[in-house]
């Protein structure tokens, strides 16, 4: 997401920052007060909240600070939102093949795979077996599957390919 003169959206990127970090706190069942009794340094839940709205930019020794508590690589949440950001497809969306989730050997997605199979059953003769999910749907999933989002997402890219 660039503007026209090829300066990076920065607003845009706070917000895909702040999705990933409320996504990841999600995951885990815990209220903004809970991620925030496990930071190390004491912040109010309005400056969490703002991280989390992309409304405020988060420093990066703070991100590191949310993410050890979140048990997350610090790494690997800036890389998952790299992918959103600058990817193919849309912040948020995935594209995959229904085909290949359902015939993978993958146990940590084995609740998918019965999802592609039964999807790909009742799909008309003809049509594409490629799904396009957002980021609710993907989230979703993951809970499904009990993975963070994030390594969700690294699986079925994985598979996708």
């Amino acid at each position: 997401m660039q503007t026209a003169n090829g300066q990076i959206d920065t607003v845009a990127y706070q917000r895909v920052l702040g999705d990933e970090i409320r996504s990841l706190r999600k995951q885990r069942g815990w209220t903004r007060k809970e991620l925030n009794k496990r930071l190390q340094t004491e912040i109010s839940l309005q400056t969490l909240a703002t991280y989390e709205l992309g409304t405020r930019q988060c420093s990066v020794v703070r991100l590191v600070e949310i993410c050890h508590a979140l048990d997350v690589p610090a790494h690997e949440v800036l890389a998952r939102v790299h992918e959103r950001f600058f990817g193919d497809t849309p912040a948020g969306h995935l594209t995959l093949s229904l085909t290949a989730i359902a015939s993978t050997d993958n146990p940590r997605v084995l609740p998918l795979k019965r999802w592609a199979a039964g999807r790909l059953h009742a799909l008309p003769p003809g049509a594409s077996p490629d799904v396009h999910l957002d980021l609710p749907a993907l989230e979703n999933m993951a809970q499904l599957c009990q993975l963070p989002t994030v390594e969700l997402i690294r699986i079925l890219r994985a598979l996708s390919r």
